[in-house]
């Protein structure tokens, strides 16, 4: 049986990519790049299929083989950035806090870019009052809304009202959303802000959802499209009806899943690099990191990635003062760049135009300065420096990359740039990179800073095609560990097309009881079943946070479709797997001992490492690295005791109290994170539910890792 195939799209906002993987072997069987169709009557829609028609006619591409298909895309982002939103009325519902739950529910306008405001409308009705509630919508409708939002205070807890708010909408023709849908915590205006900014985008998403999925069923792939999640995650595209804003920060969340499922990147800074900007983001132990997102200032109760985007990237164009001399004259590099600027790069250029050449200053977009600096060819033909150029002619660019380019050419343009400013062409390539990397480094420090890492132990993983242009010279530069992602230029549509269906539940507890941990862990399981998860492949992390009596269940697995998909013989043998753990735990392999062995797990522990474990899987993939660890190997029926012990034993003790250990669960193909929890009896009963329905004798390795109090 030929193994099955999974296809990832990447929308950006230069160019759409689409690769296909086998499932199995996560060998690329085909790539497709074309030019983002933002200005098409479809919009990007129209890029998509035409990528996705030229995929699917390569050599080795059968449609029939096809087990799963997924986009990431920038669309949502891009739509409230331009203000191309839709005109958003609000269904007030209030009840017996009259004056204060209406208040709660005007929004002030909302900004979303530079001069785009969305300024929703609100009608009033009372709970359970129907004529009131059809009357509120149909006034909305009548002035002009274009989509509508019901919300009521405890809505996540009696969401019947919003529900019949939002039915009535639909039957009349409009696009319609409510509170309890896109968040489920307490927060009447936090959460009622949230359903606007959805509401906004719902059309448009709409639009291009139905669009792509029709081109999918059109040819002939006979599973669902899916969307990728700003979480790293997918949805069935039958959610982007119900929840787009889901799809925010998509893009960014492509490339860090790619990090992760393609490159198996357990910690690190990935940094994707592309020709205008680039995001950057920690992984730690095998996870993204998180926040709540921000629109216009205002706080949301949707939770993405933590990107740090930057207006610096492999395209940035240099600046300069026409009067100055020497490297004094370079301003800056970026932030506009050589594709916003119709100018070729000086590196991919053919070194027999650049006998001509001369300085200019130009102007690459309607207000911008005029000085950007160009290299202009006969013909008027234009070309510029960047970063790429830079690192090309001074040897950061591994032969082969996707960012390689000419070293004639590279080495002519500087030559002629840096005889007009009067200094080396070595010194002004350098200067470039020096002033692009600056602004690099400083995004980096502040994740070092702001997620606690340690320096020594940062690794920098570039991704995306310009990662070449600045990653290398960046850790040479500042002394850190680096590496270029495998197929680097696309690691988005890698990470799309390996990525797994994701939901998150949230829920207000005062107090969360055990039973009430297991609950909400079930009904986040159940969601990301009813979006198209295998049962047997979904793994649920929980988290609680006690300041905000805050419980959150996050599941993620794989498709029902692909499951068969994801066997794979691509073993490790245990050299192999010994070696893996040893670069990671940054150790001679020598002093490795195996210290515990569970289902297709390992688990390493070097001599000196501070007790430091690492997880290693059947395929050799560090899955896990455990600081100040402890290992026991017990069995399902003898678990609940051991680890109690373990968790007393791990327990850490300090001036604010205690923190008990970090605990995963290792058998069978499943390594179950149990999350970040306070309560012994949580941690237990979170135990009992992943390990339910297995036999007494089946094999656990229980992994605590100490936390400080």
């Amino acid at each position: 049986m030929s193994p099955a195939l999974r296809v990832g799209i990447d929308v950006g906002g230069t160019f759409t990519d689409v690769v296909v993987v086998e499932a199995g072997t996560r060998t690329i069987v085909a790539r497709v790049k074309v030019p983002t169709t933002h200005g098409a009557a479809t919009g990007v829609a129209e890029g998509i299929i035409a990528a996705l028609r030229r995929a699917l006619a390569a050599p080795g591409v059968d449609v029939a083989r096809i087990a799963f298909i997924a986009h990431s895309t920038t669309q949502a982002t891009n739509a409230l950035l331009e203000g191309d939103v839709a005109s958003v009325g609000i269904v007030g519902l209030y009840g017996r806090l009259g004056w204060l739950e209406r208040e709660q529910l005007r929004l002030p306008p909302i900004r979303l870019g530079p001069t785009a405001m969305l300024s929703p409308s609100v009608a009033f009705a009372r709970a359970g009052d129907e004529r009131a509630l059809e009357r509120a919508v149909d006034t909305l409708l009548v002035h002009g809304a274009q989509a509508i939002v019901a919300s009521e205070a405890f809505g996540v807890d009696t969401p019947a009202r919003e529900r019949r708010a939002v039915a009535y909408a639909r039957e009349r023709g409009s696009a319609a959303t409510a509170g309890h849908e896109v968040a489920t915590t307490y927060g009447l205006r936090a959460r009622t802000r949230t359903a606007v900014v959805n509401a906004a985008i719902l059309p448009r998403m709409e639009r291009t959802s139905r669009l792509t999925a029709d081109a999918v069923t059109n040819a002939g792939i006979g599973v669902p499209l899916m969307i990728m999640r700003s979480d790293g995650g997918v949805m069935d595209v039958a959610e982007v009806a119900r929840r787009p804003i889901l799809t925010m920060l998509s893009g960014p969340a492509a490339g860090i899943a790619g990090a992760l499922l393609h490159e198996s990147v357990t910690d690190g800074i990935f940094i994707e690099v592309g020709g205008t900007s680039a995001d950057c983001s920690v992984i730690r132990r095998g996870q993204p990191q998180m926040r709540p997102a921000q629109v216009g200032g205002h706080r949301t109760m949707l939770r993405t990635l933590d990107v740090r985007t930057l207006a610096i990237a492999g395209g940035s164009i240099m600046r300069f003062d026409p009067k100055g001399r020497g490297l004094a004259a370079l301003r800056d590099v970026g932030p506009r760049s050589a594709h916003i600027a119709g100018l070729g790069y000086a590196c991919f250029a053919d070194p027999a135009q650049l006998g001509t050449a001369r300085v200019i200053g130009v102007r690459p977009q309607p207000g911008d300065p005029d000085d950007y600096l160009a290299l202009e060819l006969g013909g008027g033909f234009r070309i510029t420096l960047t970063p790429t150029c830079a690192a090309n002619f001074l040897g950061y660019v591994p032969p082969h990359n996707f960012a390689r380019g000419d070293d004639e050419a590279a080495r002519s343009a500087f030559t002629c740039a840096g005889a007009h400013f009067g200094v080396s062409a070595e010194a002004l390539a350098h200067a470039i990179l020096v002033r692009a990397t600056d602004k690099l480094h400083a995004a980096i420090q502040e994740l070092i800073a702001d997620y606690e890492l340690a320096r020594e132990d940062v690794e920098l993983i570039g991704g995306g095609g310009g990662a070449a242009a600045l990653v290398p010279f960046t850790a040479d530069r500042f002394g850190y560990r680096y590496r270029l992602a495998r197929d680097a230029e696309v690691i988005s549509p890698l990470g799309v097309a390996l990525a797994l269906v994701r939901d998150v539940v949230e829920r207000t507890i005062l107090a969360p009881t055990p039973a009430d941990i297991v609950r909400v862990r079930r009904e986040a399981h159940e969601r990301v079943v009813a979006a198209g998860a295998a049962p047997d492949l979904v793994e649920v992390t929980v988290e609680i946070d006690a300041r905000r009596n805050l419980v959150r269940a996050i599941a993620s697995g794989a498709t029902a479709a692909e499951s068969k998909a994801l066997v794979t013989t691509d073993e490790a043998n245990d050299s192999e797997k010994k070696a893996a753990a040893a670069r990671a735990l940054r150790a001679n392999g020598a002093a490795l001992a195996e210290e515990a062995c569970a289902g297709t797990f390992v688990c390493y522990r070097a001599a000196g490492a501070h007790g430091d474990t690492c997880v290693v899987d059947s395929r050799g993939v560090v899955r896990l690295i455990a600081r100040r660890a402890r290992v026991a190997t017990t069995t399902v029926g003898h678990s609940q005791r051991v680890l109690a012990a373990l968790i007393d034993e791990m327990t850490a003790f300090g001036d604010v109290g205690r923190a008990l250990p970090e605990v995963h669960l290792a058998y069978g193909t499943r390594l179950a994170d149990l999350g970040t929890l306070s309560e012994v009896a949580h941690v237990l009963a979170l135990a009992a539910e992943e390990l339910r329905g297995l036999g007494d004798g089946v094999a656990v390795a229980l992994i605590a890792a100490r936390r400080n109090a």
